[in-house]
């Protein structure tokens, strides 16, 4: 089945053809005119965009096939909204729309939201929001299961200073809503808000993401705003549970807290991240609801940890016994380059920054979490450790390829390891299936960055019986927009 291109210009005209050398001036009208698997390609340029050219998108693809609007070749695309009125109905672009994946866009001074997603099952990649007058990007209204990757939200400010956030899966978001990637700095209230009314125990997963300097105005001054960096729920009486979960994530300069309970009644996880010069690097002191746990392991601060309460299950955390942490622990402590362009597929720069440095007693002295790790043991803090020295690299030691291997031991009883590796960042998926195709676990699900992984699998997870099974992994090429770039199926043995 072939499916048509549709091109945008900021000189092209909605009564052409919308082909590339004819292309459509408007997203609105190229959305009128695709049907289902079709792409928008949107040419580089400044498109200048009023009250008049808001971008709502209700058209749903679905499991099977999406719609895409993409920057064009690497183009950047910035729509900028700054002539729009600042009301709470001015939002530069509304997604109400499932099964969508847009890309590339810059989206700038919108009179509200940059961006406000209801729909789900969406990918959100490597856009950037700025200086709206509300929260870079919003998730709330039932969204569930998207997925924003490696975007930016900053310098958005509201007039009050006290709503716009860099994202927000807030008030009546759905569950199940992932970022990978992302940056959030300078937003006048906080970095990320999971504040809810009147949505109860959803789950939010953030991973490898930064948030700094929150709760400060564009021109550096203090906000009026809340100025957290990751505000992980709180609702209105004060009952309501968002269960957050932050894997490798990094906070700093933030004027209040790095990472924060507020009064969040649901479960909080965090694994592997790093908390430095904010106000209060981490704060969990308000009792959960009966059934929620919060767990914090592998982390790490410098300076002062914050204040967490006794029922917090904590383990080798920076600031427990036997460690003591200083600023020669790390290789750099310097920020400059955090607001530095990404790399070209979309990942987040290369810094020395609260890296460890060779001979820290952080390096290998965590546990496994389900994370990828070098050497013996995991460290401490968002960013892992080569354990190589820069001097013997060699180019047979970079990961240049998809690989999964054979399962061990094989067979198995009662479980097995699979290990693979994977050479660009994309999301993947990992499953077991009978000899009949039919799924029996699904191990893994998720973006992951480029690495070397390993998860086990146990009969346990599932009630089967002796024989042959498959194991399935599926990864997408990102440089190609869509589709799997990846998939490679194995056999094993379960042996009673």
């Amino acid at each position: 089945m072939s499916y048509s291109q549709i091109f945008v210009s900021p000189d092209g005209d909605d009564n052409n053809t919308g082909t590339l050398e004819f292309p459509l001036k408007s997203i609105p009208a190229a959305v009128n005119r695709i049907q289902l698997g079709d792409t928008i390609f949107v040419k580089g340029g400044i498109y200048l965009l009023s009250d008049i050219d808001k971008i709502s998108i209700s058209k749903s693809g679905n499991v099977n096939s999406r719609y895409y609007l993409f920057s064009y070749n690497q183009e950047k695309p910035i729509l900028d909204f700054s002539s729009m009125t600042i009301s709470s109905t001015n939002r530069a672009i509304t997604l109400s729309g499932s099964y969508w994946h847009i890309k590339g866009l810059d989206i700038k001074g919108a009179g509200d939201n940059g961006m406000n997603l209801s729909g789900s099952n969406n990918i959100i990649e490597f856009c950037s929001f700025y200086q709206n007058h509300d929260t870079g990007l919003q998730l709330s209204g039932g969204a569930s299961n998207n997925q924003i990757i490696n975007c930016d939200s900053y310098f958005n400010s509201d007039p009050a200073q006290g709503n716009a956030d860099g994202f927000a899966p807030k008030l009546n978001v759905g569950t199940n809503n992932y970022f990978y990637g992302c940056r959030a700095w300078q937003n006048s209230d906080d970095g990320w808000d999971g504040y809810l009314r009147p949505s109860n125990d959803v789950n939010t997963v953030l991973e490898n993401c930064w948030c700094f300097a929150n709760g400060y105005l564009s021109d550096g001054s203090p906000s009026s705003g809340n100025g957290n960096g990751f505000k992980m729920g709180g609702s209105d009486n004060k009952d309501l549970m968002h269960n957050f979960t932050l894997k490798n994530c990094v906070a700093f300069d933030n004027r209040v807290k790095g990472f924060d309970q507020n009064n969040n009644k649901g479960s909080m996880t965090l694994y592997n991240c790093s908390g430095y010069r904010n106000g209060t690097n981490y704060s969990i002191t308000t009792a959960l609801d009966s059934s929620k746990t919060a767990i914090l392991i592998n982390n790490l601060a410098l300076d002062s940890y914050g204040s967490l309460a006794s029922f917090v299950i904590q383990q080798t955390n920076s600031w427990m016994s036997p460690f003591n942490v200083t600023i020669d622990d790390f290789v750099s402590i310097d920020t400059l380059g955090v607001r530095g362009p990404r790399n070209a597929d979309g990942s987040l720069p290369d810094l020395e920054f609260l890296h460890l440095a060779t001979g820290s007693d952080l390096i290998d002295a965590g546990v496994p979490v389900g994370l990828p790790y070098n050497d013996a043991a995991p460290d401490l803090g968002a960013f892992e450790t080569d354990g190589i020295p820069s001097s013997v690299k060699n180019e047979n030691m970079v990961i240049n390829q998809f690989y999964l291997q054979q399962n061990y031991p094989n067979p198995f009883n009662p479980s097995t390891n699979i290990s693979w590796q994977s050479s660009v960042s994309s999301w993947q998926t990992l499953k077991v299936y009978d000899v009949l195709g039919n799924e029996v676990a699904k191990l893994v699900d998720e973006y992951k960055s480029a690495g070397r992984y390993n998860v086990q699998f146990t009969m346990n997870d599932a009630q089967l019986s002796s024989g042959i099974y498959f194991y399935q992994l599926k990864a997408g090429d990102p440089s190609t927009g869509s589709g799997q770039g990846f998939v490679e199926t194995k056999k094993m043995i379960l042996m009673k």
